[in-house]
C-alpha cells in the first residue's frame, strides 16, 4: 500500500501557520522587553526605590498595568471574544478565600525582594546582557518545579 499523494501546501499549512504565530509572539515579546528596559521596570534601582517608598515610578507602572488588566478582562467578559481557532475566550472567576493569595503573594514578594526582579523581566535582562540573571532564572525554574512537586500538599 503506497502513501497518499501529497498536495503541495495542503499538509504544510498548519506548520506554516504555527510558525507565523510563534513569530508574532516573539516580536511582541521583544517589543515588551524593550518597553520594560526603556520604562526602567526591570531596573533593580527602581524596584529598590519602590520598596523603600522613595519614588512613585514603579507604583505608577504597576497601577497602570492593573488598570489595563481590569479593562481588558472586563472587555473579554463582555464582548464574547474568540481565539484564533474560534473558541470563545472565557475568564474564570477567582476562588474565594485568602490563604492561597497571602501565601502566594508573600512567596512572590520575597523572591522579588531577594532577586530585585519579578519573573517577567528575567528574560529581558538576559537579553540586555545581565548574565547574573541566569542564577535568578535557575532558581525561578527550581521554584516552579518545587511547586509542582508539592502542589497537592499546599492550600488551594
Amino acid at each position: 500500500m503506497s502513501a497518499p499523494a501529497r498536495i503541495p501546501g495542503v499538509h504544510e499549512q498548519p506548520a506554516v501557520r504555527a510558525a507565523a504565530g510563534l513569530l508574532v509572539y516573539l516580536m511582541i515579546g521583544v517589543y515588551f522587553g524593550v518597553v520594560l528596559i526603556r520604562s526602567e521596570a526591570a531596573s533593580w534601582y527602581r524596584i529598590q526605590e519602590m520598596f523603600r517608598f522613595q519614588s512613585f515610578h514603579m507604583y505608577g507602572l504597576i497601577g497602570s498595568a492593573v488598570l489595563t488588566g481590569m479593562l481588558t478582562t472586563w472587555l473579554l467578559r463582555r464582548s464574547g471574544a474568540r481565539s484564533l481557532d474560534g473558541q470563545t475566550i472565557t475568564v474564570t472567576p477567582k476562588e474565594r478565600g485568602w490563604a492561597r493569595y497571602v501565601l502566594g503573594g508573600a512567596t512572590f514578594g520575597i523572591g522579588w525582594g531577594l532577586a530585585g526582579v519579578c519573573p517577567g523581566p528575567i528574560f529581558t535582562l538576559l537579553g540586555a546582557g545581565v548574565w547574573p540573571m541566569l542564577v535568578v532564572l535557575a532558581f525561578a525554574l527550581l521554584g516552579t518545579w518545587l511547586y509542582g512537586a508539592l502542589r497537592r500538599h499546599l492550600p488551594h
